[in-house]
């Protein structure tokens, strides 16, 4: 009987382990993040109706939140240096939900230009009222080697990545402590969380983001209402890596290669909708096998140094050759 019982005990660990494993091969997001989007808060119910403000919003990520937020019913304030660009998403979010031209505020902006993020959350306000949620989007990526980097490249990285986002962020949270509610969620990335090459300014100016949003958090304790969100996606199919810095601050992209192997920045953004809709501090997502490099830099990071360094080499190969650098992680291009 004893032995039945331990048979029986053993056959059920080994069967949940597996099932497991194969649900971690098939995820493109931490556990906590799935959780929440198969039985947590839906953004449908959660997101109606408030107002965000998304910084970054004429292309990319920040185009498709803007797009999913209408469809959810949210008021928008669409915020990028092109005002035009703006306009035109705007115009596609009027068109694909019920919202009416009143409910969206086109405000140009550019997080470089810090002296007018005062005046630029005045407008937010008078126009809206109040501000629910703050999506720090806006920011450039990187692709270059150190060796053959200007110094005014990584000047220019922490400038709008990071110290861009700080000023927006100041401006809006005495704002959300006044009204005791609201969220700041800022999009990080994978070199956020690690080191790759190619990218040691972006990271850098990431890795920032992280550790002043992770203190800004315990600093607004007496703030239960409050929620510090970062999100830290892998490669997503959007317009970053044709926008990136190169050797020279003025020096555009020659090639940014095949991008169909990312992830759809649709299904990206939806994960980061669930996410802010459950107040999740910090959002893993990313297909295989970026994903089991999140885990492995939490958990092992002696192993994941190992591979990071097999796979680095890689991604620098590809990039001298003129392919995209990031489809060294792929085994095949991803479609859906």
């Amino acid at each position: 009987m004893d032995f039945s019982v331990t048979s029986l005990l053993c056959f059920g660990a080994l069967l949940y382990a597996v099932v497991q494993l194969v649900r971690f091969v098939r995820a493109d997001a931490d556990f906590t993040l799935l959780w929440a989007a198969a039985v947590g808060n839906k953004p449908e119910k959660n997101l109606c109706g408030k107002v965000v403000w998304i910084t970054g919003a004429s292309s990319g990520i920040g185009e498709e939140l803007a797009y999913q937020l209408a469809s959810l019913g949210a008021r928008l304030i669409l915020s990028a240096r092109r005002e035009d660009e703006l306009k035109r998403v705007k115009n596609c979010c009027l068109s694909h939900s019920i919202l009416e031209e009143g409910d969206i505020l086109v405000l140009p902006l550019d997080l470089l230009e810090r002296g007018s993020h005062e005046a630029k959350m005045k407008i937010a306000i008078e126009y809206f009222g109040n501000i629910d949620i703050l999506i720090n989007n806006g920011g450039r990526s990187q692709r270059s080697l150190f060796l053959e980097t200007s110094i005014e490249v990584y000047q220019a990285l922490m400038d709008l990545n990071f110290l861009g986002t700080v000023s927006l962020t100041k401006q809006v949270l005495p704002h959300m402590t006044q009204r005791g509610t609201g969220s700041v969620v800022t999009i990080s990335s994978v070199v956020g969380l690690v080191g790759a090459p190619l990218s040691t300014g972006y990271s850098a100016s990431k890795h920032a983001l992280q550790g002043f949003f992770n203190s800004l958090r315990t600093e607004l304790t007496d703030y239960p209402g409050i929620t510090i969100s970062t999100v830290c996606p892998g490669p997503v199919q959007s317009q970053i890596v044709h926008n990136a810095f190169t050797e020279e601050v003025d020096r555009p992209m020659f090639s940014a290669g095949d991008q169909q192997h990312k992830m759809l920045t649709s299904r990206c953004v939806r994960l980061i909708l669930v996410g802010i809709a459950n107040r999740i501090k910090e959002m893993w997502i990313a297909h295989q096998p970026f994903l089991l490099f999140y885990y492995l830099w939490q958990y092992t990071p002696t192993w994941a140094w190992a591979i990071t360094d097999l796979l680095g080499r890689k991604r620098v190969q590809n990039f001298k050759a003129g392919l995209d650098a990031d489809s060294s992680y792929f085994m095949k291009p991803k479609t859906s």
